[in-house]
């Protein structure tokens, strides 16, 4: 008799987070803990979001402002325990467009159809069809993306008496040398000067913030040695203390058709960038977000970031990383991260007049570089030819069109060459004049069944059956993260697997580094030797992965390793009594489990 397995709820899918963490009994302590992060993750947010307004097109205030009402509503109403809100980098070279086609009045009222769009998209459940956007796609527009943020700082960076300067990649780095000769010795050197902050201080007190002091020290210098170069205060007049009463934007039918694809194009990629912010996360805690209530706080955030003047909100990696490692409980850190940032444009506002952009568009040129994955890239060339194509065709589309013919380009591609992996794939095999499914008792190769393989409670074992790519890869991400089990190892069979792309190997790669941190070793078995390559090139290798050529022997390993283990220390043996039973699943390529 099997027991059925109750779907959940609406109300319990868009339940956010902060009510799950509030029932958990939440205690002094971990608000401690979450002001102590959210004023980490404020530091660092504070230079960004004035950067990121700036490099849009926008003025700094702007950018304050959907930090503070976007980060909130993200926080208090997302999926996600963690996730921190506010403008993104990736958003630079949509907004920025948008801004110089539409002017900031389109702007704002395409970023709040964005926020009805995008409630709807969760509201739909169709959040969950963002997974199958490849890990090749992710890579190569999110390079892409750094490589034009990049070339939008140099103006800046070298203080280029610039009048106009091109949208186009190419032609931007035309007009950028034939300005050369204006470049300001000063701005360069408080630009220099802000990199090597950064640089130093994440390589020797990498907990202190840098990008804040990055900005603070230019700053001073410029005023102490009274250096003749542009600043908040001369560009665009300072910050104002309060922030602005809500508004709606000049709403008409034309207006609205005229800013519906760049509407779409906010979107598109604040799903993919919400949604990956998220999922670092869950890698980061164990936890696990829930997609569709995290789009709906996203839509509800950048509907109100508009209603205040400001831009589209969105997850931000960085920040959602830095607000993990600080040390947050819940959700209540973004929150904090948001009244901390309030706190400064009402108390500190006037002092941000003083910032000179060339130190932040040194901070952005920093983040830019971190941007182009470079370990991804390499991993991805060294996969296949064809993982490297959908990233180099993406990333191309990216910087010398634009992003959403760059995303779209690579998942066709990735499709294609999908299918056809598939169909190269396919094996005939001559059949039996009988029940092909049945098998002789007696032969050669049979060994005696084993009781102890599905008893012993220290060896979880999985067996994977089927393709194992992009659209599955989540899937079998989320299987394999809810097991209950505190096995010493795990056994992952793959020998019914034909195919196994980039994305795949990335999850794999994430689970065994998770069950490394929780002491146990991961073995995979069966893997032919296309798909131990692609496993070895994205890191999946020792010390996380084991290789065996077969169940059996991985099962023998994993077993010869614990006993060894014991031996060395026997004061921990009595601890295994509570890692519960073993679990053997068998998960297709569509991803669905099952128990065998």
């Amino acid at each position: 008799m099997s027991a059925q397995i109750l779907a959940p709820s609406f109300t319990e899918l868009f339940t956010p987070k902060l009510v799950t963490v509030l029932r958990e009994h939440y205690r002094f302590s971990d608000l401690k803990a979450d002001a102590i992060s959210g004023l980490t993750v404020a530091v660092v947010a504070l230079p960004l979001s004035m950067a990121i307004a700036i490099a849009s097109g926008v003025t700094p205030d702007r950018g304050l402002y959907t930090s503070i009402v976007g980060g909130f509503i993200v926080s208090a109403f997302g999926g996600s325990r963690f996730q921190i809100g506010g403008p993104a980098g990736a958003f630079i070279v949509l907004v920025a467009a948008t801004v110089a086609q539409h002017g900031v009045d389109g702007l704002i009222l395409a970023t709040l159809i964005s926020g009805f769009v995008l409630s709807a998209v969760g509201l739909l459940r169709l959040g969950t069809f963002i997974k199958f956007i490849p890990y090749p796609v992710t890579v190569g527009f999110t390079a892409g993306i750094g490589v034009i943020i990049f070339a939008s700082q140099i103006k800046e960076l070298l203080g280029l008496a610039l009048e106009s300067e091109p949208g186009p990649l190419l032609p931007k780095l035309y007009a950028i040398g034939g300005a050369l000769p204006t470049a300001d010795p000063s701005a360069l050197g408080l630009a220099g000067l802000t990199v090597a902050i950064i640089a130093v201080i994440r390589r020797w007190r990498p907990h202190w913030p840098a990008f804040i002091i990055a900005v603070a020290v230019p700053a001073a210098a410029a005023v102490i040695l009274g250096l003749p170069v542009a600043t908040i205060g001369t560009r665009f007049g300072g910050i104002p203390a309060a922030i602005p009463l809500p508004h709606l934007p000049l709403l008409t039918l034309e207006k609205v058709i005229e800013v519906l694809p760049s509407a779409l194009a906010f979107t598109l990629l604040g799903c993919i960038e919400s949604l990956l912010s998220a999922v670092v996360a869950d890698s980061m805690t164990g936890r696990r977000h829930r997609s569709n209530c995290e789009l709906v706080a996203q839509g509800l955030a950048n509907i109100a970031s508009a209603l205040f003047g400001g831009i589209c909100v969105t997850g931000n990696i960085a920040r959602t990383a830095t607000n993990v490692r600080s040390g947050a409980r819940g959700p209540v850190s973004g929150m904090l991260h948001s009244a901390f940032l309030l706190a400064f444009v009402l108390i500190a506002g006037p002092l941000a007049s003083y910032i000179p952009l060339a130190a932040l568009a040194a901070v952005l040129a920093v983040v830019a570089w971190n941007m182009v994955e470079r370990h991804a890239i390499a991993a991805l060339l060294r996969a296949s030819r064809g993982e490297t194509l959908v990233w180099l065709t993406t990333f191309a589309l990216t910087i010398f069109r634009d992003l959403t013919t760059g995303i779209f380009a690579g998942f066709s591609l990735a499709a294609l060459l999908f299918l056809r992996r598939m169909a190269q794939d396919v094996a005939i095999e001559r059949p039996y004049a009988g029940d092909p499914e049945d098998k002789a008792d007696q032969g050669a190769g049979r060994t005696p069944y084993d009781p102890a393989m599905a008893t012993d409670p220290d060896v979880v074992v999985y067996r994977l059956s089927g393709a194992l790519f992009f659209g599955a890869a989540a899937s079998v991400g989320a299987v394999l993260d809810r097991v209950v089990e505190h096995p010493r190892a795990y056994v992952i069979d793959v020998s019914a697997v034909p195919m196994l792309d980039s994305t795949a190997a990335t999850t794999m790669e994430v689970f065994a580094a998770k069950a490394r941190r929780h002491g146990a070793d991961v073995y995979i078995a069966g893997a032919a030797r296309p798909i131990r390559r692609t496993l070895l090139s994205h890191g999946a290798g020792r010390p996380h992965v084991r290789f065996a050529a077969t169940l059996a022997e991985a099962v023998r390993s994993a077993k010869s390793r614990i006993t060894a283990g014991r031996r060395e220390t026997p004061q921990l043996e009595s601890g295994c009594e509570t890692c519960g039973t073993n679990l053997t699943a068998s998960i297709s390529g569509a991803g669905s489990p099952a128990r065998g």
